[in-house]
């Protein structure tokens, strides 16, 4: 009985380790399945953040070479590599400038009009942008070097935009007043203005790339350049309280207020209305119009050499500057911008600057004004050379009237022009300057927030011959000045994605 017992129980459990490994196995097919699976998820995830991350640098990549092309000193810059008809500051609205980089299979005739068109400016502004008014450039990864003997495989982005932007095209009413009109702006440093003065002009760049998989992006930036607030009120400008003016009694040293034109290639058309021949910024000081010789019986009357804002002469009058140029900080901020905008690193003079001595950079000529700081003193004396663009001098600067300058000069620091070498060339100063003391007597910088020193112009040379028709002095034109305004990085003011076109 027992016998026949066991045998039935072994029949009936005859297969059951079959039957286990079955589902052993079957389990662990679900398992390599699931980690299958679960492996082919990663590597899809993984491929996407691949795909994303590299069309959005792609896009990024494009955007930061339209910005760093924006700058006059990079040797790509858009002035110097872009078509006469590439447009840019002054922007106006409706005029866009595009930037292709198509890839060797790209039609670059079709790009935007067919394969990669740029549907976000119609959004933006309402109307796709009028081919009168747009200009195309290439990458400078279409071009050589890059392209050729380093060959170097550039970015995947097809096209950047650089337009000005408006209150209607950002959809911000930014001077409040219920309407976004589609008028300029622009950035005074701290916020959107519509107002031009002491601002820049805000530009926008959008980047569209596209990868070979399909992938797309679409990023944007709205950027503008610190403002440097140079716009003068004067042709010589006394920063400050207390400021100290003494001229020479030669016939031949002039101020002149208005708009000069030059023999040398910066001719405005038309000229700009005059300023204020000699400006002041303190009312106290009116009586530095006293310096000028007036007459009999000492010398002959000179007041008629400073003109032309007002018919009266002299043209001395009191001032409104930016309010950063009225202060410590201001003043310090804008010598800083200016430092690091310098085409040149800065100069600590070894001796003074002579014909022999002659450390000014080869490369500045009429048609390449540049930006120069001179860290301390600078004495010029039998230089006899014309020097263009804007110099910072932020110790006394010494002015030999042999020399001409062509731009601005920014004497910031010690406040100090002094001149009283005699002369027969003529030279002269084409453009304006600016004087002001933000340091103690002892040459120590003056505390954030406390009143600016006096500045001083000390021209005091009677041994003033002209040559020809030139004369001594210092002349306003507006078109010196403007060309010698130093070009400054676009700052980001904004930076977003936008939904696939």
């Amino acid at each position: 009985m027992g016998a026949r017992g066991t045998a039935r129980t072994r029949r009936q459990e005859a297969g059951i380790a079959l039957l286990i490994s079955i589902f052993v196995l079957l389990l662990i097919s679900v398992v390599a399945i699931a980690l299958v699976v679960s492996s082919g998820t990663e590597s899809s995830l993984a491929g996407n953040y691949r795909s994303a991350t590299g069309v959005y640098y792609a896009a990024l990549s494009g955007l930061e070479e339209a910005r760093g092309r924006l700058l006059t000193k990079n040797p790509n810059s858009f002035k110097s590599t872009a078509p006469a008809n590439f447009t840019l500051s002054p922007l106006p609205i409706g005029y866009v400038n595009y930037v292709l980089n198509p890839s060797p299979t790209d039609n670059q005739a079709t790009m935007l009009t067919t394969t990669y068109p740029d549907n976000e400016y119609a959004i933006e502004f309402g109307a796709p942008p009028a081919p009168a008014t747009t200009s195309t450039t290439l990458s400078m990864w279409t071009s050589p070097p890059l392209s050729t003997s380093l060959n170097l495989p550039g970015p995947l982005y097809k096209w950047v935009r650089i337009n000005a932007v408006s209150e209607k095209s950002i959809n911000l009413d930014v001077d409040n007043d219920t309407v976004k009109d589609n008028n300029p702006l622009y950035y005074d440093g701290t916020k959107l203005t519509i107002n031009p003065t002491g601002a820049q002009q805000v530009l926008e760049i959008t980047s569209l790339a596209v990868l070979p998989n399909g992938s797309q992006k679409l990023l944007q930036y709205l950027t503008a350049p610190p403002p440097l607030n140079l716009t003068f009120p004067s042709a010589l400008t006394l920063d400050g309280n207390g400021v100290l003016f003494n001229t020479t009694t030669s016939a031949n040293f002039f101020v002149k207020g208005n708009d000069q034109y030059s023999a040398l290639g910066c001719n405005p058309s038309p000229p700009v209305a005059p300023v204020t021949a000699l400006g002041y910024t303190n009312s106290g000081d009116s009586t530095i119009v006293n310096s000028i010789p007036q007459g009999p019986p000492t010398t002959a009357d000179r007041r008629p050499n400073y003109t032309n804002l007002l018919a009266a002469t002299p043209d001395v009058y009191q001032v409104t500057l930016p309010a950063n140029l009225t202060s410590v900080a201001g003043l310090n901020s804008l010598v800083q911008t200016i430092t690091q905008a310098a085409d040149v690193p800065p100069i600590t003079p070894s001796g003074q600057l002579t014909d022999s001595n002659n450390f000014m950079p080869a490369a500045m000529s009429a048609t390449n004004p540049m930006t120069i700081v001179i860290n301390g003193d600078l004495t010029i004396n039998g230089w006899h050379h014309h020097g263009y663009g804007l110099l910072l001098v932020t110790g006394k600067l010494t002015y030999d009237p042999d020399a001409y300058w062509h731009g601005i000069i920014l004497a910031i620091g010690n406040g100090y022009v002094y001149s009283n070498q005699g002369s027969s060339t003529g030279g002269h100063v084409e453009g304006a300057v600016f004087v002001a003391k933000t340091t103690d007597p002892s040459g120590t910088p003056l505390p954030i927030g406390s009143p600016l020193g006096a500045s001083r112009f000390d021209f005091t040379s009677n041994s003033l011959t002209p040559s020809g028709s030139n004369y001594y002095g210092v002349y306003y034109s507006n078109c010196w000045i403007q060309a010698s305004i130093p070009n400054i990085e676009y700052n980001v003011l904004s930076f977003h994605e936008i939904a696939s076109q």
